[in-house]
């Protein structure tokens, strides 16, 4: 199929676009590089360098479109939501009727569990109450609405992926962000000589060892899921337009103290700890369910919280040994 991937310079998006191409696929990157690398397209793709308000000219054959494009940090959301609701959402509008001029009936959009904000309960499944708790989950919760009315109206056949932390590297392909968020790549700052020690925020909740879980997620079992929701919009959808929505996850989750235990065993490194007090907001559980993914789409994970991490640091001591600046989601 000729598919077209925006966002396919950043993170998650290099990684799936390379499995495409891996696959057979003619695969065409759109990416503004405001975020992504160019060094990030894989080989045997073709890249425009443009916003999503440039796709209309990359639709020229394209079958199917995958959709990373977007903003994705939450503090920068609270500051500057106007840039999440015009890039996120309008941006998407945007691509939504390119796509439909174009006769290219054939999404998945990479959502987040964001969309959820603070759990009643955990795992959380799709049935659990959408509430998000700051812009960024707001414009994705927005967009996932706007393509169940597209799908219902024009018959767009599309499908939603919603996860939370994402880690691990692909070969060439891994987590480089001008601004840090995540905890496995700030861990992984201390070994390679970045940063003394990590912090830990909060150490009193009500878990096993006092710190919060997350879900965690190798980028390689999250570029399968967008694999197989790419299928599944040309064979499981209805033809007349559909909206699927599916939640990735662990089921467990591994609280802070386990990430960074498992980060001291895979670099030998002792990565002192600095524990703070809790952060507002920080609910102490967050863990998806991906019981219905894996009842549709036989979707399970394959690599377990060693792999994510000995993944993400092989990928750190390789970039930190090349030329130019460091080499490293959502």
């Amino acid at each position: 199929m000729k598919l077209l991937v925006t966002g396919g310079a950043g993170y998650i998006g290099s990684v799936v676009a390379a499995r495409l191409v891996d696959d057979g696929h003619d695969v065409t990157v759109l990416d503004d590089l405001s975020t992504g690398h160019r060094d990030a397209v894989p080989d045997g793709a073709t890249f425009v360098q443009g916003s999503v308000d440039d796709a209309r000219q990359a639709l020229a054959g394209v079958h199917a479109v995958l959709h990373f494009a977007a903003k994705s940090l939450v503090g920068e959301s609270v500051s500057r939501p106007e840039a999440y609701w015009e890039n996120n959402v309008v941006g998407t509008l945007r691509l939504v009727a390119a796509m439909r001029d174009a006769g290219v009936r054939r999404l998945v959009f990479s959502s987040t569990a964001a969309t959820y904000g603070i759990p009643e309960a955990t795992p959380i499944s799709e049935d659990a109450p959408a509430r998000p708790i700051n812009p960024y989950g707001h414009t994705k919760l927005a967009i996932d609405h706007a393509l169940t009315d597209e799908a219902g109206a024009h018959g767009l056949r599309a499908v939603s992926l919603r996860y939370f932390n994402v880690g691990g590297a692909v070969g060439p392909f891994g987590e480089r962000h001008a601004i840090e968020t995540h905890l496995i790549p700030n861990i992984l700052q201390v070994p390679a000589g970045q940063r003394a020690n990590v912090d830990i925020f909060g150490t009193d909740y009500a878990t096993p060892d006092g710190t919060a879980i997350r879900d965690y997620l190798h980028v390689d079992d999250l570029a399968r899921a967008h694999v197989l929701a790419l299928d599944y919009t040309g064979e499981g959808l209805s033809a007349d337009g559909a909206h699927a929505v599916y939640n990735l996850g662990s089921g467990t989750g591994f609280s802070v103290r386990e990430v960074v235990e498992s980060a001291r065993r895979v670099t030998g490194h002792a990565i002192p700890a600095e524990e703070k007090p809790r952060r507002a907001g920080d609910p102490p559980v967050l863990v998806a369910s991906s019981d219905r993914i894996a009842a549709d789409l036989g979707w399970s994970t394959h690599h377990d919280l060693d792999r994510i991490v000995t993944d993400a640091w092989a990928f750190v001591q390789k970039s930190s040994l090349a030329p130019g600046p460091p080499t490293a989601a959502r």
